[in-house]
């Protein structure tokens, strides 16, 4: 999984980064809690591990942001000392998807982080594709790139649906086609065409280079610090 955790404390953060970068998850810090939700919005995380109290701006703001203003529905497991009733009540109110309570066993963290990506896959939360400031609405087929709409033919468009999905992940041109064409690709380099007209349309008049070519294996999309 690829996890955030907005925590301040940095003991309890590095515990948690170090357990479960050791278990093959690829994990990001943010110390507080205007950080932690700028994190949260340009990138695609499997979960968020969300401290409730955080210097900047508390859990409960964050998640209530994450949520309303942002539109972002990325499963939320929310830590805190805070153990009564009301608390964890205003917790999930605010958008949390489950609750742990300080002290808690890394490994129950773990678990429960599992169980609420699976239940966000199965129940279909996640509509939009993000990487960086590229965003693509699976449910509308709407593509932005900031405050800039990007239209699309059909194939370039279910590319961009492909990339998206796999980033950073570099796709080969072998599974674009398959995708595009089945088991009759065309005899002319069309790919090659479909691509270039992507790259011109999410590319145009940006500083940074979303659609890459890796020579040799094929396409990824990706920003710098994930490429």
């Amino acid at each position: 999984m690829r996890l955030l955790i907005i925590e301040d404390n940095r003991d309890i953060a590095a515990n948690l980064t170090d357990f479960l970068s050791a278990r093959s998850h690829v994990v990001d810090v943010a110390g507080d809690g205007v950080g932690g939700l700028h994190l949260a919005v340009i990138n695609d995380y499997d979960a968020i591990v969300l401290d409730l109290m955080l210097p900047g701006m508390d859990g409960l703001t964050l998640c209530r942001k994450l949520r309303g203003d942002a539109g972002r529905h990325t499963p939320v497991l929310m830590l805190t000392a805070r153990d009564s009733l009301d608390d964890k009540i205003l917790g999930l109110e605010a958008g949390a998807d489950d609750y742990v309570v300080k002290p808690y066993a890394l490994r129950e963290v773990e678990a429960r982080l599992k169980s609420i990506t699976r239940r966000a896959q199965s129940q279909g939360q996640s509509q939009r594709l993000q990487v960086a400031d590229l965003c693509f609405d699976i449910e509308t087929y709407r593509v932005t790139r900031g405050d800039r709409r990007v239209d699309l033919p059909p194939i370039p468009l279910k590319l961009l649906e492909l990339l998206m999905r796999a980033s950073p992940r570099v796709v080969t041109r072998q599974e674009m086609e398959a995708v595009i064409w089945g088991d009759h690709p065309p005899d002319s380099d069309a790919l090659k065409a479909h691509l270039h007209i992507l790259r011109s349309a999410i590319d145009k008049h940006t500083e940074t280079g979303l659609l890459r070519t890796v020579r040799g294996i094929g396409y990824q999309i990706a920003c710098d610090e994930a490429a």
